[in-house]
């Protein structure tokens, strides 16, 4: 008996499969709640190489819906702890480890040396940052997102079309898991069935699960979902951008107050709170940047600024405390 001869009996894989999945690089943004199963489901699936994303260290109120990491790795790199367990869970699979933060500055390099891409993340920037280069890519993007007992997943770009296309609004509010709460199982299944997506895409199943979004309420057992291929991309969108892709010539609004973000993301910014936005006097010939944490707060302004007639703006999600 050899590891994988348990999914090799299935005809969607055999050993044309297993040989594909061996041959593929997977990039998993994220080792949380979300990336945890994604991660273990996929290392014992045989994916040749997979790389790891996540600047955050494991802390003991992740373990209730995080089982990849133990008390012994409070404190500790969660995409180095992941890679660690990870190997020894198969020693086969090749786990690149990357404590970072996805940004703008590097996504066009991890996005472009994967073949499908994970987005297990936990704010909405990093999920439209990675959405934004895997249609510029063509790669096929795994996205889900999970909040109390429910949450939803979906295959995005890759030819079908992207995140912005099924939702072009910001969230309704910057709520997540440390303030809202989550339940483990809840979290853990989609992500599950996010990892069963990549397999599915890597191993070519018809129906092939791309353009496709599965909506889950595991507090009522309620399972729903749709196409979207006819989803049409927004005419117009502000791109998220990192700090090295200021120029001298932008005009940079620092959103967050003097108490929130006692130093601006960059030394020229200028202070605006939200609610002045529609009273400011913009120069029309810049470049408008509008920052906050989150990067909410900006695309907001984004969209209230677009509406006065303003469409050269960026946005800035700066997370640095």
């Amino acid at each position: 008996m050899t590891r994988y001869d348990r999914q090799m009996i299935l005809p969607e894989v055999g050993t044309e499969g297993q040989g594909r999945l061996r041959a593929s690089h997977v990039l998993v943004v994220g080792a949380g709640g979300l990336g945890c199963p994604v991660l273990q489901y996929l290392a014992g699936a045989g994916v040749g190489i997979i790389t790891i994303v996540d600047p955050d260290v494991v802390e003991e109120s992740n373990l209730h819906r995080q089982p990849l990491y133990s008390l012994a790795n409070v404190g500790e790199s969660k995409a180095y702890a992941a890679a660690a367990r990870l190997h020894g869970y198969n020693p086969e699979v090749e786990l690149r480890a990357r404590n970072i933060a996805l940004e703008p500055g590097n996504v066009a390099e991890l996005v472009g040396q994967a073949d499908i891409i994970v987005d297990a993340a936990d704010t909405f920037a990093a999920s439209y940052i990675l959405s934004d280069e895997c249609y510029r890519q063509g790669k096929p993007l795994i996205s889900a997102s999970a909040l109390r007992t429910t949450g939803y997943l979906g295959g995005f770009c890759g030819g079908v079309p992207s995140l912005r296309a099924v939702f072009p609004a910001p969230p309704s509010n910057a709520v997540n898991c440390s303030c809202a709460g989550v339940l483990g199982p809840a979290v853990g299944s989609i992500g599950t069935m996010q990892a069963q997506m990549v397999l599915a895409v890597l191993l070519g199943f018809s129906p092939n699960p791309m353009g496709r979004l599965i909506t889950i309420d595991l507090k009522s057992f309620g399972f729903g979902g749709f196409s979207f291929f006819n989803a049409k991309e927004p005419e117009w969108h502000a791109p998220f951008i990192s700090t090295e892709g200021l120029s001298s010539d932008d005009l940079v609004i620092e959103l967050r107050d003097n108490i929130e973000a006692p130093e601006p993301v960059c030394p020229s910014a200028q202070r605006v709170l939200p609610e002045e936005l529609t009273n400011y006097d913009f120069n029309g010939t810049q470049r408008i940047v509008l920052c906050c944490r989150t990067g909410l707060r900006a695309w907001r302004g984004a969209q209230a600024l677009s509406e006065r007639g303003f469409k050269n703006i960026a946005l800035i999600a700066d997370s640095r405390s």
